[in-house]
């Protein structure tokens, strides 16, 4: 590992160790699949580390940054994305018969910008674990304008309010259209839930 990678990383969990974080609606159980928007990821994952949790996460560059910030957080990893092994990742998640939380940015690795894809809803359903979308605000960050999902940094000592959704659980009969339509449906929830005040 190059010596910078090192040192982002022991500076990325320094910071985070100085968040304070608000939960509304908080989960009775933690054994469910969590998606939350690409861009504002850094505390959400963070706040699941204590929990035995599996991350799915791309096989770019960027990625390969994060998972080896989340090994340092205790997470199980599953390396992949829909635009690369999609259908891999969904069956490797499955099989692994995780108990606990599973991790996954729906709008990644590369967009469009909050814009639910549907690996989150298949997994959810195939794995029989309720989905639960989780909203993030940041009282105070740095946002990287010039990435595709306007990335924020959260500042030193900052508060994070993260605001769940309810579960939601999906028959076997879930179709082609009905995806469609949750994904839409879904996005709007998301987006509503990460700008509660």
């Amino acid at each position: 590992m190059k010596i910078y990678i090192k040192i982002l990383i022991l500076l990325v969990s320094l910071l985070a160790k100085t968040w304070r974080y608000r939960i509304d609606n908080l989960p009775d159980d933690y054994n469910a699949v969590f998606a939350f928007w690409h861009g504002k990821m850094l505390p959400v994952w963070y706040f699941f580390k204590d929990y035995s949790p599996l991350g799915i996460v791309s096989l770019s560059k960027d990625g390969e940054i994060l998972s080896m910030l989340l090994k340092k957080w205790n997470f199980k990893l599953i390396r992949g994305s829909s635009s690369k092994g999609g259908k891999e990742v969904i069956e490797n998640t499955i099989n692994a018969n995780h108990k606990g939380p599973i991790l996954i940015t729906p709008d990644g690795p590369r967009g469009p910008k909050e814009e639910m894809k549907a690996g989150a809803i298949i997994i959810s359903q195939k794995s029989h674990m309720p989905l639960i979308l989780c909203g993030v605000r940041i009282a105070k960050k740095i946002t990287l304008n010039k990435s595709w999902d306007n990335f924020e940094i959260p500042l030193p000592f900052t508060k994070i309010y993260l605001c769940f959704s309810e579960k939601f659980i999906f028959e076997d009969s879930l179709n082609y259209d009905h995806v469609n339509s949750l994904k839409i449906d879904f996005s709007q929830k998301l987006k509503h839930l990460s700008n509660l005040k």
